[in-house]
């Protein structure tokens, strides 16, 4: 069976992203130190962004928030306001890092348009993802962009149907396990997992072992093998 559509997602499958995070990361333990040691600091950043993802979504802002309202809160009150504009640097920053490709990924998409239509297919703030799309020179490749606040089952067979398809007809690929598998799966389509060094800890879940229709591959340039083993 040929796949009608072949969703692709893009922070950390198409081009680097949690590495810039996790410099952040660093940045904002040094900077509040004073008031904590690194595992409270991470444990108390982890679970406001948790709460806060409902209100503003995924992404760099929501973030850069996360690390305020965690800063007033782990100081009482009593960070300097040096800090403060020091964080807000170092969001801003986050929003305009240069946006590197993964090697290979042009390949890549070049010869999975062979095989299929590419719909970009990601979480995150629209202004931000739209940016780096553009910044990335990889738009040309795709029939369709769909930019969402979340991944599910719902979510996926929306969107493959607004582009003339369906989800079990169609093949997702991305890094993470939690939004680019699983809800694809369960929407009943193709997954293939594209592994990244590093993990956010909000992306976390066990592998769909066993599933025939999820395999993991070591790059994205592997994908067109198993779309034509599928086919």
């Amino acid at each position: 069976m040929a796949l009608s559509i072949i969703g692709v997602d893009a922070d950390d499958t198409l081009w680097h992203t949690e590495t810039v995070f996790r410099l952040t990361h660093k940045r904002f333990n040094e900077l509040l130190s004073d008031f904590a040691d690194e595992d409270a600091l991470e444990a108390k950043l982890a679970a406001i962004e948790r709460e806060n993802m409902k209100t503003y979504g995924y992404g760099a802002k929501g973030f850069t928030l996360s690390m305020l309202q965690t800063a007033l809160e782990v100081s009482g009150g009593n960070v300097s306001t040096k800090v403060i504009q020091e964080l807000l640097s170092a969001g801003r920053e986050m929003m305009t890092h240069p946006i590197e490709p993964l090697p290979g990924v042009e390949e890549a998409l070049k010869g999975l348009k062979e095989r299929g239509r590419l719909v970009l297919i990601t979480k995150g703030d629209l202004f931000h993802q739209e940016s780096k799309l553009a910044a990335s020179g990889l738009g040309s490749h795709f029939s369709g962009v769909e930019i969402v606040s979340e991944k599910t089952p719902e979510i996926y067979t929306k969107a493959f149907a607004r582009h003339g398809g369906s989800a079990e007809t169609s093949l997702m690929t991305g890094n993470s396990v939690k939004s680019d598998i699983l809800p694809m799966l369960a929407a009943g389509g193709y997954a293939a997992l594209v592994p990244y060094p590093l993990v956010w800890e909000h992306e976390r879940a066990e592998k769909p072992v066993g599933n025939p229709r999820y395999r993991e591959i070591e790059t994205l340039g592997g994908l067109p093998a198993w779309l034509d083993e599928i086919s």
